[in-house]
C-alpha cells in the first residue's frame, strides 16, 4: 500500500487551475487552449501539458514528427530530455537524459538517469521489442562548504521488453520485461509481465506482476497490480496526436507509470482505479474527474492537467 500511499499524494497534489501564462508557441503560432468559442481547424499537435504551477510536457516536432519531449526535472527546477529518431515513418531510438522517479515514492529522483531505447518492429509494421541501456549518477557526498561532489555512474542495467498483440483486434495484448544490472557475466535476474484488456478501442484494465528469474526461468511474482479504467467519454484524446511507441516508451520510464496506460486509448476515462493486488482483500484507490473540450471534441482538461494544442 505504500506506493499506492504515493500514487494518492502525487495526484492530490495536482491542481485543477491552469496557467495561461504562455499565449504562443516557439514559432508565435497562438496556442488554443484559452478561448474555448474558437479552437483550430486543420491539422493540429499536442503542444503542452500543463497545470497551475509548472509545465508537465512540451512537446517539439520535426515536420509532423515528435521529436523531442521536455518533462520537469528534480523539484522543477531541472528539465529532462528526450530525443526521439525516426527511421522512416517509425520510431527508431529514444534517448532520454533528465531525472525519473525510480524508486516509485512519487518524487522525481535527484540521481540523473540516462537511457537509450532502441526499437525493432514485426514485418507487419508494428513495434515488437524495445531494448534499453540506462545508466544512474549519483552525486558525491557534500564536503565542506556542503559543495556537493560530482555525478558519478552509480548504476547500469539492460532491459528487454517484448510486445505480443491480439490475433484477433491487433490491439497490444502483453509486455513481457527482463532486466539485469549490466556487469558481467550478464543475465537477466528480474522481469515483469503486463496484459491489456479493452472495452472496444479503450483500454480497460492493465495488471503487472515482477518477479525474479533465474536461467531465463521466471520465479513466482513477488508484487502484482492492477490499473482499471472506465466512464471513457466520446471525445477525442490528446494523446490520439502522440505516436504510439512513445507512448509505450513513457509507460515503461518507470513502474509508476503504468498508471498512465490510458493514453493508449482513443477517447478518456473519467475514473481510473490504482489497487495493490497482493493483499487478501486488494483496495482500490478511485479517482474521478470531469473534462473540458474545445469546439473540434479535443480534450483539453482533466485530473488537474490542461491540454495545449498548436496548428501544425
Amino acid at each position: 500500500m505504500k506506493r499506492l500511499f504515493y500514487f494518492i499524494l502525487l495526484l492530490v497534489g495536482v491542481s485543477t487551475i491552469h496557467s495561461c501564462k504562455d499565449l504562443l508557441d516557439e514559432d508565435g503560432n497562438p496556442l488554443l487552449d484559452i478561448n474555448t468559442n474558437s479552437g483550430l481547424n486543420g491539422p493540429r499537435a499536442l503542444y503542452r501539458e500543463i497545470t497551475n504551477s509548472d509545465t508537465l510536457a512540451t512537446y517539439s516536432y520535426n515536420g509532423l514528427q515528435l521529436s523531442k519531449v521536455i518533462t520537469p526535472g528534480v523539484g522543477y527546477k531541472y528539465k529532462s530530455s528526450t530525443d526521439i529518431a525516426w527511421s522512416g515513418d517509425k520510431i527508431s531510438r529514444i534517448d532520454f537524459k533528465g531525472h525519473v522517479d525510480e524508486d516509485n515514492s512519487g518524487i522525481v529522483d535527484q540521481d540523473s538517469t540516462v537511457y537509450t531505447q532502441l526499437y525493432t518492429y514485426n514485418n507487419l509494421g508494428k513495434l515488437e521489442t524495445i531494448s534499453e541501456n540506462r545508466s544512474v549518477f549519483k552525486r558525491g557526498t557534500a564536503v565542506p562548504p556542503a559543495v556537493l561532489g560530482p555525478y558519478a555512474i552509480f548504476r547500469k542495467s539492460k532491459t528487454l521488453y517484448n510486445l505480443k498483440y491480439s490475433t484477433t483486434t491487433s490491439k497490444l495484448a502483453s509486455i513481457t520485461m527482463q532486466t539485469g544490472e549490466d556487469v558481467l557475466p550478464f543475465n537477466f535476474t528480474n522481469y515483469s509481465e503486463t496484459a491489456y484488456q479493452y472495452s472496444g478501442d479503450n483500454v480497460s484494465n492493465v495488471t503487472r506482476q515482477y518477479g525474479p528469474m533465474a536461467g531465463g526461468v521466471f520465479g513466482a511474482p513477488v508484487s502484482r497490480y492492477g490499473y482499471a479504467y472506465s466512464n471513457y467519454d466520446s471525445r477525442i484524446s490528446p494523446f490520439t496526436l502522440i505516436p504510439f511507441a512513445y507512448k509505450i516508451s513513457r509507460i515503461l520510464r518507470t513502474e509508476i507509470n503504468d498508471v498512465d496506460s490510458w493514453i493508449l486509448s482513443p477517447n478518456s476515462p473519467q475514473r481510473y482505479s490504482v489497487t495493490d493486488l497482493v493483499p487478501p482483500v486488494p483496495v482500490p484507490v478511485v479517482f474521478t474527474t470531469n473534462y473540458n473540450y474545445d469546439p473540434q471534441t479535443y480534450m483539453q482538461k482533466g485530473y488537474g492537467v490542461n491540454y495545449i494544442y498548436k496548428p501544425l
